[in-house]
């Protein structure tokens, strides 16, 4: 049995690194962009931030002064037990995300959404956000996402119902009209990492995604050939447009692009996306049933990838 010490002290652990550590696909992702974009201030822009983000490492600090909302991804073993079982980790997470906020990995953003209530813990209704998928085995593993509030709001996720007669067409319209309106807005960062949900209701293609943009390591393909061939269409089409980064012209406009589907009516085809930020803040931990933790480099949420 997992006890209640050991994974609050782990989930704490996954909240600090995944505030002030970069994963390694992102720090390479910086650094393809730096080697290969024609711009200059593009490529001073990921400079300075790869640096920034660096220094933040050396000093402990987060890696943005914007915490975002604490989301987390839990894959739960059959066979796993936990103590105190699911209410009790949930329970310690919260304790775990108030304490990283009174030592200064998370700004305290979590806010009433109607009467601006700040409780300065980042802990309320339904937040933090909690998503479980259960697998086969005896491990306990966490992800921590930090996601930023430019790249959730003012134009960073956006849905909308798609006919089956647009088809392809009219996703990709839609994904590079809703990314061309995002940047104009001001309210991502690019380059970001772009998740994008295919079928299904509506919740379920913005719940694909943000997981999407947020738990696919950068650089990763689907293994289905002709969605693997959509995310390189987009890919190619964004990076053609010359946004670049933080909007100031370039080749590096969109870090990758990651697409996840699941069966929908016949009526049509929803579709939303979901930008996350170039920083890309998460991290994640296994904890095997005889209690060693293991630090992650990936979620491995859709499978290896």
């Amino acid at each position: 049995m997992i006890p209640i010490g050991l994974y609050e002290s782990a989930i704490f652990d996954t909240i600090k690194n995944g505030a002030t550590v970069i994963s390694d696909d992102v720090r390479a992702a910086f650094h393809r962009g730096i080697e290969k974009d024609a711009s200059a201030t593009s490529r001073l822009g990921l400079e300075k931030t790869l640096k920034s983000i660096e220094l933040s490492v050396r000093k402990n600090n987060p890696a943005c002064p914007d915490t975002g909302w604490p989301l987390f991804y839990y894959k739960i073993g059959n066979d796993c037990l936990i103590e105190g079982g699911i209410i009790e980790l949930e329970a310690a997470t919260r304790r775990a995300v108030a304490k990283a906020t009174g030592q200064g990995y998370l700004r305290a953003t979590m806010k009433h959404p109607l009467t601006g209530y700040d409780p300065g813990n980042n802990i309320g209704e339904n937040i933090p956000y909690f998503t479980y998928k259960f697998v086969s085995g005896s491990n306990l593993e966490l992800t921590y996402v930090a996601k930023g509030g430019g790249s959730e709001c003012f134009g960073g996720t956006r849905y909308r119902m798609i006919a089956f007669a647009d088809g392809t067409a009219g996703i990709k319209k839609f994904i590079l009209d809703s990314y061309i309106d995002a940047t104009r807005s001001g309210g991502i960062c690019p380059p970001s990492i772009l998740g994008i949900g295919i079928g299904g209701t509506m919740n379920i293609a913005a719940s694909l995604a943000k997981e999407a943009s947020c738990l696919r390591i950068i650089g990763s393909k689907h293994p289905e050939p002709m969605i693997a061939a959509l995310e390189e269409s987009i890919f190619k089409a964004i990076n053609s447009l010359g946004i670049g980064t933080m909007g100031f012209g370039g080749d590096t406009s969109v870090f990758g692009v990651n697409v996840e589907y699941a069966f929908t009516h016949i009526a049509g085809i929803a579709v939303a996306m979901s930008c996350n930020c170039m920083v890309a803040r998460r991290a994640t931990s296994r904890i095997l049933a005889n209690g060693t933790v293991q630090v992650l480099q990936s979620p491995n949420w859709f499978g290896a990838r």
